[in-house]
């Protein structure tokens, strides 16, 4: 049911569009639909009373999560698709550039068969293959704030992620131009390789902090419901369990895309480079058919301009009335003095274009991007500071196993837990009313990945004091008269335990932080936070490429035991300062910013309301005009 507000021509062919009154509502398949009835002209929802669960009927019901739209696992197989070509693909960055073509290989850049060689291409060494890895890294996970910010106040998310497929498609194609064996032997792949690389980062930038929003976007339900089972049984719908549920399904073929890299690896070890990048490409063509199959399916919310500017203007006033103290306190209370309840109580006169609850979404936000600064020292903790992981695996021995095959572990573990979390260990402790909170569960991945971090230590220890060459044994030099590298006996096979301990901590950290930049940020600030999520992401990067002089021997032991430290202690303080998020109840924001409007005047005389007009429709495919869609 839609608001007055909202027009919309449901018999007509064509996505479910949402403007001014953004409803959080499929318009089909809801099975707590009858209980959901808009107030004439509001962006909120009013759940018929009946069914709304009284706090002891919230200690005692069993807490169930909802059911999944359709289209919810179309956009999973999106996410798979291009998270498999770009995974397919990054795994492969750091021998190409590192190591030089193969002594006795065929040109390919594959080595001959039986020796202990690794597949090279540019011969250009560690410092620079930690380099660009890093630096692809980082672009492809900083750029997000931008294009997450542009798909906010003028694109809308679904065009940007488009874009997003068409140049990630180009730099797949210069890519598999890069492995022609004629300009491996001239040295005149570095053109078209780097090119491809830096191109495929921009292309992810735009897909990536826009996906995960608009798989939200199509949840059935915002609040807490009742409902009644077949058997009789009263539960509750919970939200926050339907947002972990289908997050959990979101990251897990996320990570079956991430197996993309085993063939690769194998490819790249026993064929070349041509094939190691075709394969990525391939499995690339159908995604453009697949988004043009989604489009007309999909709930879409149009561009409504970014809530920067007056989440800015409410900082600015917060530090002007004296809220620079109540930073530090326990209490908070930093944002109360934006309010404007709490600016006419002060007998002040300032006009602002926002109501209290627009406060309380501000502070939200402010609280996710914190618990977002924590997450950096995770990332290293999961994958080594840099390139220190793959640094430790050539001085193991393969036995005929690909070096780089070994990091495809953290995506196994993801795809072997993620089922468990989701049908075993989580239902059952909603079952015995046991909360596990989503600080609770990012303080368990924290102290997951510390451990994940004293492996590495522990293995690198190891592998310097059993290796041919000491603490040596990653340098170029550590070879024999003819060339062949010199290994430990410890086998490369061990590298799988912190690989796999680390992604099991990332389905308890990074999961809970797509809800948290969802659920806390206003309405059309969603595509900016879930950024800002992906940005911390950027930060481990930028210090990797910051480390890069002295990840290299003999350092690599402390480039993966400093990391450790201070993980366990940023592990203990994050609980500590955000513990009592987890006995909060789950929301969302549906202030958007026509809702933001207080009483106020704006500054030209105009309320938002009237100053934003009406929204503007046409009854022909999908009953909107062009420049209102988001396609």
């Amino acid at each position: 049911m839609l608001g007055s507000d909202a027009v919309l021509a449901l018999d007509q062919k064509g996505s479910l569009i949402h403007t001014v009154s953004r409803e959080h509502h499929p318009k089909v398949g809801l099975e707590t639909e009858a209980a959901i009835v808009h107030a004439q002209g509001e962006g909120h929802e009013h759940i018929d009373p009946e069914l709304i669960p009284t706090e002891e009927e919230k200690k005692t019901l069993r807490k169930v999560a909802g059911k999944l739209p359709s289209v919810t696992y179309l956009i999973c197989a999106v996410e798979f698709a291009e998270r498999a070509s770009y995974y397919g693909c990054n795994g492969l960055f750091n021998n190409f550039v590192n190591r030089p073509l193969p002594v006795g290989g065929d040109g390919y850049g594959a080595p001959p068969r039986g020796t202990q060689q690794t597949a090279g291409a540019l011969g250009l060494g560690t410092v620079k293959a930690t380099a660009t890895s890093q630096s692809f890294s980082l672009l492809a996970y900083a750029l997000p704030l931008f294009f997450g910010w542009l798909a906010d106040t003028k694109t809308g998310r679904f065009k940007i992620i488009c874009w997003g497929v068409a140049v990630c498609g180009l730099a797949h194609v210069l890519m598999c131009a890069s492995g022609a064996p004629s300009l491996l032997a001239s040295g005149g792949a570095k053109a078209p390789f780097f090119l491809s690389v830096y191109t495929l980062s921009i292309g992810a930038a735009m897909f990536k902090p826009n996906i995960a929003p608009t798989l939200l976007d199509q949840m059935p339900h915002a609040v807490p419901v009742k409902k009644t089972l077949p058997s009789g049984e009263v539960v509750i719908v919970d939200p926050e369990s339907t947002t972990e549920r289908v997050m959990l399904w979101f990251y897990l073929l996320v990570n079956v895309g991430g197996f993309m890299g085993v063939p690769t690896a194998y490819t790249e070890k026993y064929i070349g480079w041509w094939l190691s990048f075709l394969l990525p490409l391939l499995l690339y063509v159908p995604l453009p058919f697949l988004l043009w199959f989604m489009r007309k399916r999909l709930i879409l919310y149009p561009p409504g301009g970014s809530d920067l500017v007056n989440v800015c203007r409410v900082v600015g006033i917060c530090f002007k009335r004296g809220g620079l103290r109540k930073i530090f306190t326990r209490k908070g209370g930093f944002f109360e003095a934006a309010k404007p309840s709490v600016i006419a109580q002060s007998g002040n006169v300032i006009d602002v274009p926002w109501n209290d609850a627009f406060i309380e979404d501000v502070k939200r936000t402010f609280e996710a991007a914190g618990i977002f600064c924590f997450f950096p020292i995770q990332n290293i903790n999961d994958n080594g500071l840099g390139s220190s992981a793959s640094a430790l695996s050539t001085m193991l021995a393969t036995d005929g196993a690909p070096n780089d095959v070994m990091n495809n572990f953290n995506s196994l573990s993801i795809i072997v837990v993620a089922p468990i979390l989701n049908y075993g260990l989580y239902p059952l402790l909603r079952k015995r009313n046991i909360h596990y909170g989503p600080i609770a569960r990012m303080t368990t991945g924290f102290f997951l990945s510390t451990c994940g971090g004293a492996a590495y230590t522990l293995l690198n220890y190891y592998a310097y004091k059993t290796g041919p060459c000491g603490k040596y044994g990653s340098s170029e030099t550590c070879v024999d008269a003819n060339g062949v590298s010199l290994v430990s006996n410890i086998s490369v096979w061990l590298m799988a335990v912190p690989y796999a301990i680390g992604g099991i901590s990332e389905l308890f950290v990074n999961v809970p932080a797509y809800g948290i930049a969802y659920s806390r940020a206003p309405a059309n600030m969603r595509g900016l936070v879930s950024a800002l999520n992906l940005f911390t992401q950027a930060i481990a990067y930028l210090v990797g490429l910051a480390c890069a002089g002295v990840i290299k021997d003999p350092y690599l032991t402390w480039d993966f035991g400093a990391p450790t430290i201070i993980g366990f202690i940023m592990m203990c303080a994050f609980y500590w300062i955000y513990r009592d998020i987890d006995k909060e109840e789950y929301k969302l924001s549906v202030n958007d910013e026509q809702m933001h409007v207080a009483d106020q005047p704006i500054h030209d005389g105009q309320s938002a309301s009237e100053k934003a007009g009406p929204p503007s429709y046409e009854g022909e495919k999908g009953g909107l005009k062009d420049k209102d869609r988001e396609l």
